[in-house]
């Protein structure tokens, strides 16, 4: 089973990440492209390491 508890603060620590990306690019006068690549990388990827490391599943249950 999934803690939604967890996936909620880990998808929050994921979106805060993918925000100060976006300020980092900002900062540095990216090209439009990485304003898209970029954020959604940290999402779906992180996601997917979180996931796969179990940080999402119900412990003793």
């Amino acid at each position: 089973m999934v803690s939604k508890t967890r996936v909620l603060v880990g998808m929050l620590v994921l979106l805060a990440l993918a925000i100060g990306a976006i300020a980092l690019l900002a900062a540095m006068k990216a090209d439009a492209t990485w304003f898209t690549i970029i954020p959604i990388g940290i999402l779906v990827i992180g996601a997917t390491v979180v996931q796969s490391l179990g940080w999402f599943n119900k412990e003793g249950h």
